[in-house]
């Protein structure tokens, strides 16, 4: 079952094949939990959203149609999942200190902290503001050096959203900065 190709297995994994998706974890789960850490600073959520997504994986396999690589559908899946995390982290903020403090805690992730020297605070301060899905664009276009196609696959949305969420992001950039 090594040699069966990604597109073959997850036609498997749709039919319920248990084995086949053993196979699809073992070969993707290294790079994808990987990926997700670099976006993430909590290895522990980063682990958790990995079994979100092979959850959805086992649960989606069969809707899945074949438009472009299974790498690309798989890293959408978990990219949705890290922006639902991110969302739900959002809409409980745990305070920090003693508890009638009211300092929220914020915690960036790895590639924030790497770049902190790279930007000035106003524009860090600019895309902490932004959506999740216009920082997921912007990172996904600027950051990882994505053409359009790539991050509309790894994203799960159309092309033309992808420039929408662009466009809108650095108007919003340009009106936080100015």
């Amino acid at each position: 079952m090594m040699d069966v190709d990604d597109g073959a297995l997850l036609r498997l994994v749709g039919e319920g094949d248990r084995r086949a998706f053993d196979v699809l974890y073992a070969r993707h789960a290294p790079w994808l939990v990987l990926r997700l850490r670099r976006r993430c600073r909590d290895p522990e959520l980063a682990r958790e959203l990995l079994q979100e997504t092979f959850l959805t994986v086992w649960r989606a396999a069969a809707g899945y149609r074949g438009d472009g690589a299974v790498v690309g559908w798989l890293w959408a899946v978990a990219a949705r999942r890290l922006i639902d995390a991110r969302r739900r982290a959002l809409a409980r903020p745990q305070s920090v200190g003693a508890p009638d403090e009211t300092v929220l805690a914020w915690s960036p992730s790895a590639e924030e902290e790497a770049l902190v020297g790279a930007y000035d605070a106003d524009l860090q301060r600019a895309l902490r503001r932004l959506s999740p899905e216009l920082r997921a664009v912007l990172q996904a276009t600027v950051l990882d050096g994505l053409t359009v196609r790539e991050a509309a696959v790894l994203l799960g949305v159309p092309e033309g959203t992808v420039k929408t969420r662009a466009m809108r992001a650095r108007r919003e950039l340009r009106e936080a900065l100015s």
